[in-house]
């Protein structure tokens, strides 16, 4: 029951994480483009954001492996 819900938080924590990803570029480097202090602002979002991705995307495979390997489904 809990992989089960943890299979189901997982994918919206990438939509949170895309959308979120998403809003920060068009934010800081569409709409403040001539702000430099907003678009060294949002480099720092986007680098985050996509750490945050990555992490995400690993720990879904680690638990996609355990599943697999100990409960066989």
């Amino acid at each position: 029951m809990l992989i089960d819900f943890i299979n189901i938080l997982i994918p919206a924590m990438f939509a949170l994480v895309f959308a979120y990803l998403v809003w920060k570029i068009v934010d800081c480097w569409v709409i403040n483009a001539g702000n430099p202090e907003k678009v060294a602002q949002g480099r720092v979002f986007a680098v985050t954001a996509v750490l945050v991705l990555v992490v995400a995307l690993s720990f879904w495979g680690i638990v996609a492996l355990i599943r697999i390997s100990f409960l066989g489904a």
